[in-house]
């Protein structure tokens, strides 16, 4: 394996780019929020003015990319598909589309309930156990946050008094092999929850040049010998206003 996740190629152009499948839109908007949630964002739709703008097209059918108004500001708006490679493949495009910072959040597994638990969870770094990443930058078990992206987050809030927490973060390709023996081992990392995308994000964004602002809530609990689900196939719609409003103001905020 070491001949694939090892040999990082540098090469800033590949064969087939953003830019050869993607135009990018004069006036779209720099900043854009997306989650993975797609609950939360017809939500969000139904109740507010929002213009479909671009879409993002595959196999899987098409994701209208919204323009938003909050605080006078123009946003975008759109849906990741989960998983690394699908998430990052709309991260690029929507890089190529003109963004130049992203607001991403989502859900986790906990897996420290006394750090994370019923806290807004802000990643500082993530272990990268995702293939995706590893076309980005070079090979490494972690990679760390962009510094200023936390400070952002972690000043949004405390501004608005919302509990949280900054920790590492465990970022799996394999959700249904998330075995005891490797939830201790990450634990004794020091991971304090668990999600598919975080790590591939940073990477994507370092890559590209382009900050992302990213937090967490915790959904199921592996934080015991039995898994609890709690409000895992809620998908955050309960609490979707409350997600949304932090990644608004993490979006404005100067």
């Amino acid at each position: 394996m070491a001949t694939i996740f090892q040999r990082f190629c540098e090469a800033p152009e590949a064969l087939i780019n953003p830019c050869d499948v993607i135009e990018r839109k004069a006036g779209f908007p720099e900043v854009c929020i997306t989650t993975f949630s797609e609950g939360i964002i017809k939500d969000f739709v139904r109740q507010n003015p929002a213009d479909v703008i671009a879409g993002l097209n595959t196999a899987n059918g098409a994701l209208p990319v919204y323009e938003i108004e909050y605080a006078g500001r123009k946003l975008g708006l759109f849906l990741s598909r989960v998983g690394a490679p699908a998430c990052v493949t709309g991260l690029e495009e929507i890089i190529a589309l003109g963004a130049r910072k992203i607001i991403q959040f989502g859900c986790c597994g906990i897996l420290d309930q006394a750090a994370a638990d019923n806290r807004v969870i802000i990643p500082s770094s993530a272990v990268r156990d995702e293939g995706t990443s590893y076309h980005y930058i070079p090979g490494s078990e972690e990679i760390c946050a962009d510094s200023a992206a936390v400070d952002t987050a972690v000043r949004c809030m405390e501004r608005h008094k919302i509990p949280y927490t900054v920790g590492k973060l465990w970022t799996t390709d394999g959700i249904y092999r998330e075995t005891q023996e490797a939830i201790r081992e990450r634990k004794k990392q020091g991971c304090i929850a668990v999600e598919m995308e975080c790590s591939a994000s940073m990477a994507v964004a370092r890559f590209r040049k382009v900050p992302i602002i990213q937090f967490f809530y915790g959904a199921d609990s592996l934080d015991s010998d039995k898994w609890e689900p709690r409000d895992l196939t809620d998908y955050g719609v309960s609490l979707g206003d409350k997600y949304m409003a932090i990644a608004l103001e993490c979006g404005v905020i100067d």
